[in-house]
């Protein structure tokens, strides 16, 4: 096993990997597709690479799913299946949307289907479908949703990135496009190019409204540095979006370094598919460091699978997500602990013997307190810090000290954000892989993403308190095994 080759989180076979595409359940498989450039380890010449699984934790590799031609390289994308055969391509076709980059830099929309699951691929012959418009270098990343009932009232829409905003296109078939409305210009952040837009509906928890969520990565400035992932809350009327909150307000999907390019699947709840949730993930990279990454023979990650909802809060409906349950399989050894008293110098420290951990934590955060939290990979004076700070009310993730990161001046940083607890307790869901740690508080209002690239023989545990006693009323911690990742058929 190579060193930092994650147990559980999907990678590559082998060479470069960055945005998730093609998101599409169907037939029993959620398929994956995504950027990736199978001649080495760092960005280059695009292709879609491709996976399947049936439970979104064991995953099997497939063959390249769309090679660059003439027309440019395959820039990111979105998958549907075409139930009532719209496009005229066959029964229940599968409908890849992506962009083509030319050698002159020039982005537009094409279309290839699949009447085989997904296990080839065919271009429309016409392509480009929306050709590149004059004027505009940032013209890509299309993504397309039914807005409509499931028999077949309605239409398709297309969400594409462009500059600091996002343009909806309408069609009746997924082939014919015309443009609807657009939105951004001043909303939100755009502090970096936006790309790889993403819109569905949610209820609101609690209630019997919903709401439209439009997502889009933001190429730079996010609260870590670098890329990162803002949403929208508001509505949408099947041809443009209308934001709900102030044109200032910035919601960020995540406060770490290393969560991008988010993607939803589509047809999840449909035709027989697992409950209606809506399920999504990222590549768990940054574009500051992406190409610098001590990987070896691969290079990218993705994030976990995450279920996302609605809930109300004092400041308005925000978007929350916590890991999907499938990961439960996962787990072996369990330990837990109740109501431990923590001391300011003297940390609690469970005997634990693997890099690969699931941490359920709920702490008490004494206003008096100076800090508290658990720090993770401990060795040989490395660590990751997870805690809180109750006189700041600052919710935080320390990679300052977590292993290699000599390959870039950017990656040793303390990541934060404003946070309080309800009910003055911090309840923290932490996933701990060989080279990453996913952070979900108070049930997934606030989620951290991050690389990290300790020894493998790093694996200490420690909860701690700073200032004051703490007490921490639950612990668990669970042993997980690998997830299971089958080589490409032939």
């Amino acid at each position: 096993m190579e060193p930092l080759r994650p147990a559980y989180h999907f990678t590559p076979p082998a060479a470069w990997m960055n945005d998730p595409n093609g998101m599409v359940y169907y037939n029993g498989e959620y398929h994956l597709f995504y950027q990736y450039h199978p001649n080495d380890t760092v960005w280059g010449p695009m292709h879609w690479g491709h996976a399947i699984s049936t439970d979104l934790v064991n995953w099997q590799h497939l063959p390249i799913a769309l090679a660059p031609d003439e027309l440019g390289v395959i820039f990111s994308g979105s998958a549907v299946i075409d139930w009532q055969n719209t496009a005229d391509l066959g029964p229940e076709a599968m409908v890849a949307l992506y962009t083509y980059h030319n050698a002159h830099a020039a982005q537009s929309q094409a279309l290839a289907y699949s009447l085989d699951n997904g296990r080839s691929f065919t271009k429309y012959t016409r392509n480009p479908i929306i050709p590149s418009p004059p004027n505009m270098r940032d013209f890509r990343d299309p993504k397309a949703i039914w807005y409509g009932d499931g028999s077949g009232n309605g239409h398709w829409v297309m969400v594409l990135a462009a500059g600091n905003a996002v343009l909806f296109y309408t069609s009746l078939n997924l082939i014919d496009w015309q443009p609807s409305g657009s939105f951004g210009f001043g909303h939100g952040a755009a502090t970096g190019v936006w790309e790889t837009p993403d819109l569905f509906e949610l209820p609101v928890a609690g209630s019997t409204e919903t709401r439209w969520v439009l997502t889009v990565g933001v190429g730079d400035h996010a609260p870590a540095g670098g890329s990162g992932m803002q949403y929208f809350i508001g509505h949408f009327d099947g041809q443009t979006f209308t934001n709900e909150n102030p044109k200032a307000l910035v919601l960020w999907a995540d406060y770490g370094a290393d969560f991008y390019a988010a993607q939803s699947w589509s047809d999840v709840g449909l035709r027989g598919s697992p409950n209606g949730r809506r399920l999504w993930l990222a590549w768990m990279n940054n574009w500051q460091y992406a190409n610098q990454i001590p990987t070896t023979t691969w290079r990218g990650a993705m994030s976990l699978p995450r279920e996302l909802r609605l809930v109300q809060t004092e400041d308005g409906i925000r978007l929350a997500q916590t890991a999907v349950p499938e990961l439960m399989q996962l787990r072996q050894t369990e330990q837990s602990w109740q109501h431990i008293k923590v001391m300011p110098g003297q940390p609690f420290v469970p005997e634990i013997e693997s890099e690969t951990v699931e941490i359920i934590v709920e702490i008490e955060t004494p206003p008096e307190a100076n800090g508290l939290g658990i720090r993770l990979r401990m060795g040989n004076g490395t660590a990751t810090a997870v805690g809180y700070a109750p006189q700041s009310h600052t919710l935080f993730v320390d990679r300052s000290r977590a292993g290699q990161s000599g390959f870039s001046e950017r990656f040793a940083r303390n990541h934060t954000a404003t946070f309080e607890p309800a009910s003055g307790v911090l309840k923290l869901h932490i996933f701990v892989d060989r080279a990453s740690v996913e952070v979900f508080a108070n049930d997934g209002r606030i989620s951290f993403t991050e690389q990290i690239f300790p020894d493998e023989a790093n694996v200490g545990l420690e909860l701690f308190a700073e200032g004051t006693a703490v007490t921490v009323h639950n612990l668990q911690i669970y042993q997980l095994g690998p997830a299971r990742f089958f080589s490409p058929p032939g």
